[in-house]
């Protein structure tokens, strides 16, 4: 008997035994299952955090640069186009719609443009230094009739690197209410219309009697272009001294200066180091070598350079020129001389499209 009650009380005293065993091993199992689901609802939750806020950023912010079809995307306050959208940052008055003023300057020329507030429309809220005491003032004058996936991106790297003033010329696309009301509505920006009221000025104009320009009349293509870019070469340098400019650049709208030279990233900076007997800088072109046959946006997409020959080393260019060229009797598809930027003097003109001179001495 006794031996039965000692096994009775042996096995009573086991019960809680086990008992505590299980009830550890239940709690357990129980943690290892919260912090699995913890550890799947955190990466989900960050996931569904970062979805929320760029969709708040994509809603609040439009970027320029990305492809779309439509120059509706860009058009201003009051446009007839059917969304209505306002361009980032852009607040329209009645007066930037409509022709500037007749202005006393003695050239004529800045009562064919039109201009607008100051606020630059890229960025919302985007602030770019316009104070005069900036120094050089730097313009580009333009020949364009391309759309605004183009000359956006164009203008605003431009501006980046110390561009104030844009005289462009347009046509075409360009020329179009859609296109050209957002362009009128960037501070800085001087468009002017191949009017026919242009055409007249510009037949009075001293280069359309000279007969380094005459000679290039009446023929097709490009020769038609040059006749165009020069005639507006010299009409913008007149505005550009009316606008108190120090230098001008004449560029396409599918070129880019890149500032290489200088101690920092700004053409700035670049034509402040240049010595005040300087007239004249040229910048030789690198061509850009197309890898893909799908390119959409060249300016971010294209990434390979043929060198200009005037860097490269003789040996090297003459030696690798038949490979280079793969048959086509040019270096470059386009043009070799590159374009220059020329310090605004009195009696500056345009030597063609990629060159200025002065009537009266040698830059």
């Amino acid at each position: 008997m006794r031996n039965y009650y000692q096994q009775q009380q042996q096995h009573h005293r086991a019960i809680p035994l086990l008992s505590s065993s299980s009830s550890s091993s239940s709690s357990s199992s129980s943690f290892t299952s919260r912090l699995l689901l913890l550890l799947t609802l955190l990466p989900l939750s960050l996931a569904l955090l970062a979805f929320v806020l760029q969709w708040k950023g994509d809603n609040g912010l439009t970027d320029p640069t990305s492809a779309v079809s439509s120059a509706s995307r860009w058009a201003p306050h009051g446009s007839r186009l059917q969304n209505h959208e306002v361009f980032p940052g852009m607040e329209l008055s009645s007066s930037t719609l409509s022709p500037k003023p007749h202005s006393s300057s003695s050239s004529d020329c800045l009562s064919l443009v039109r201009t607008a507030t100051p606020s630059f429309p890229y960025y919302r809220d985007w602030k770019f230094d316009f104070e005069p005491s900036l120094k050089p003032k730097i313009c580009i004058t333009t020949s364009t009739s391309a759309s605004l996936d183009q000359i956006l991106p164009w203008m605003f790297y431009h501006k980046v690197i110390g561009v104030t003033t844009f005289f462009l010329f347009v046509e075409g696309k360009a020329a179009s209410p859609e296109v050209s009301k957002v362009l009128e509505s960037i501070p800085g920006v001087k468009v002017i219309y191949r009017t026919k009221e242009l055409e007249e000025q510009q037949a009075k104009s001293r280069i359309w009697n000279e007969t380094w320009l005459s000679s290039f009349f009446y023929k097709p293509c490009n020769y038609e272009l040059f006749v165009k870019q020069s005639l507006n070469m010299e009409m913008a340098i007149v505005m550009a001294r009316d606008e108190g400019m120090d230098w001008i650049l004449h560029l396409d709208t599918d070129e880019l200066i890149h500032p290489a030279g200088g101690r920092e990233y700004s053409l700035r900076q670049l034509l402040l180091d240049v010595p005040g007997n300087v007239d004249m800088v040229i910048f030789p072109n690198y061509e850009s070598s197309i890898e893909r046959d799908d390119i959409k946006d060249p300016f971010s997409e294209v990434s390979m350079f043929k060198k200009n020959y005037d860097h490269l080393p003789k040996d090297t260019y003459f030696g690798m020129y038949k490979e280079s060229t793969r048959g086509n009797p040019n270096y470059f598809l386009t043009y070799g001389n590159g374009k220059s930027a020329a310090r605004i003097h009195d009696h500056l003109r345009p030597n063609g499209a990629h060159r200025w001179h002065n009537y009266m001495k040698t830059p």
